[in-house]
């Protein structure tokens, strides 16, 4: 049994079969690319296995301690409250187990890499190139939540992905749960004078959403023929987006873990969320966690 603590990949879950297949797919093939380290993911709803058979796998292996990795891109409830409860349940039903938890994974420059690969594929897609930046305007899609750090994180990852790569402009959009939605994003691009709209999903894997931001892009398109709007696809289980989780683990058994509790709702008093601060959170209690003791009265305060 090796002496580093094993790796625990925790994903949302998602109602696409192909989606939480591409996670565990994911899983699995980081696991053979780390020879000799324990790997194991699983997902906090929706989609089995649930993060309570993934512990409890990496118990029978003689797994004691591991670091757990979010397996999403911005800090939002579920990185902040959900899982970081669902680990602290987990100590509770393996004593013995230590752990740490590692951040999301951000607009890291290897993610937003990926991204400009996608831009410039769907540009090859329609006839064009990287020559057709100067042109192109990208609508940047986001999940979306009801935590404004996260969706100032989008905000962010477009800022990144507009310096220094020639695009005529970077706009955001979300999804659900927040403003602008794809079509208020896409109207704001044809008025800011874009000819050109690459609309570029900001999700890891192929899902229920990515597929709503793909139809809702072609609702669009087909009402404003002036406007040419292409389609980007998703991050991907990319060699980037391994190698990137891999640095989130050695941050999390190193100790350098560098949290955003600056404009976090649940220690910070930010107008229209002062009720959150100090709110205890609660983890999902997924339906394929059977033969435990559910007591909905449990919590923790968030990380």
């Amino acid at each position: 049994m090796t002496s580093l603590p094993a790796l625990l990949i925790a994903g949302h879950g998602t109602r696409d079969e192909a989606g939480a297949d591409a996670f565990r797919s994911f899983v699995h093939d980081l696991g053979e690319r780390n020879p000799g380290l324990p790997v194991a993911g699983g997902f906090i709803e929706l989609s089995p296995p649930p993060l309570a058979d993934a512990v409890a796998g990496l118990v029978r292996q003689g797994a004691h301690r591991f670091a757990a990795v979010p397996l999403m891109l911005v800090s939002a409830g579920h990185a902040k409250g959900d899982i970081p409860a669902a680990l602290a349940r987990e100590k509770e039903r393996h004593p013995a187990v230590r752990y740490s938890y590692g951040r999301p994974l951000g607009p890291d420059p290897a993610l937003l890499s990926v991204l400009e690969r996608r831009v410039d594929e769907a540009l090859a897609g329609a006839g064009g190139g990287p020559g057709d930046r100067a042109g192109t305007t990208v609508l940047l899609v986001g999940r979306g939540s009801t935590d404004p750090d996260a969706n100032a994180e989008v905000y962010k990852a477009a800022r990144l992905l507009l310096e220094g790569r020639g695009y005529a402009g970077v706009e955001t959009a979300f999804v659900s749960l927040a403003a602008p939605d794809v079509p208020a994003g896409l109207e704001r691009c044809r008025r800011l004078g874009a000819e050109r709209v690459v609309v570029l999903p900001y999700f890891l894997f192929t899902g229920i959403l990515p597929e709503r931001v793909r139809r809702q892009a072609q609702d669009w398109a087909q009402a404003h023929a002036g406007t040419e709007v292409l389609q980007a696809a998703v991050i991907g289980p990319t060699e980037e987006l391994a190698d990137l989780v891999m640095r989130r683990y050695r941050e999390a058994v190193e100790g350098d873990i560098r949290m955003n509790c600056d404009t976090c709702v649940y220690r910070i008093a930010l107008p229209g969320f002062e009720d959150k601060v100090g709110a205890p959170q609660q983890p999902h209690y997924h339906p394929d966690d059977d033969g435990h003791h559910h007591t909905h009265g449990d919590h923790v305060h968030a990380h």
